[in-house]
């Protein structure tokens, strides 16, 4: 069984981003990059799914500029087979990013995607749903367990009763919740290592997808402060700050 894995590259997640001068996006220049975390627990399962005997070949994809290849070395060191980077100048969103990755799961033969569940940038949470949705395969999203056996991966999900169990049949798109599990590090003898598999480059062009924006993005700000809460002392205080100061009741 093949895996294929999408990777994003994103603003590391200790990072204090801030908007443009002109608000027309996030200042990303000299800001620190990694892989979305919930796409390092996506690999992480893959990996462990390959080294359980499950799978036989996991491949990372990537879609953006060169340097995303960065962050698909990082998959390869953490255990990735094969790496492929579908490069497009074009501001991706996440119905283009499903079509493309539809596209090089077909190419690919893979029978398996695991995704992370959303991407700590645009948190859109869409791709693996979308990328299902064309694929016309099953889905099961914020997994916190997965169990593939029999043709079918079993996924439990955590919902707001408690658990819940779901089984798909084969060939599946798996979305990763932050409790799936804890993304090994990369050594150094295994990123050394990295630098000398495969990491196949493709133009997104070759892929024959429309993946024009559909959204226009018109400014970038940050929120207006929060003034400090204030204590009271009775209810009837409470009562009365509502209406003469919020002018709320």
């Amino acid at each position: 069984m093949k895996v294929l894995v999408p990777v994003k590259r994103v603003a590391d997640y200790n990072i204090k981003v801030r908007p443009k001068s002109d608000g027309s996006g996030v200042e990303l220049a000299n800001v620190k990059m990694s892989m979305n975390p919930f796409d390092e627990i996506a690999v992480e399962e893959a990996v462990r799914l390959k080294e359980a005997g499950v799978a036989t070949e996991v491949v990372a994809v990537s879609c953006g500029t060169a340097v995303c290849q960065e962050t698909l070395r990082t998959a390869l060191a953490m255990g990735a087979d094969r790496a492929i980077l579908v490069e497009t100048d074009v501001e991706l969103q996440s119905l283009a990013v499903a079509k493309l990755v539809k596209a090089v799961a077909e190419k690919e033969g893979a029978q398996l995607v695991i995704c992370g569940k959303q991407a700590i940038d645009d948190d859109a949470n869409q791709t693996a749903q979308m990328l299902a949705a064309l694929l016309d395969w099953g889905q099961a999203t914020y997994a916190s367990k997965v169990v593939v056996a029999d043709g079918n991966v079993e996924v439990t999900r955590e919902v707001d009763g408690g658990l819940e169990t779901v089984r798909v049949a084969l060939p599946a798109v798996v979305s990763a919740d932050l409790r799936l599990n804890e993304p090994r590090y990369a050594t150094l003898p295994n990123i050394m290592k990295a630098k000398k598999k495969p990491l196949e480059t493709l133009k997104a062009s070759e892929l024959g997808v429309d993946i024009a924006p559909r959204v226009q993005m018109l400014s970038v700000y940050t929120p207006p402060e929060r003034k400090g809460g204030i204590m009271v002392g009775s209810v009837a205080e409470l009562v009365q700050k509502l209406k003469d100061e919020a002018r709320v009741l």
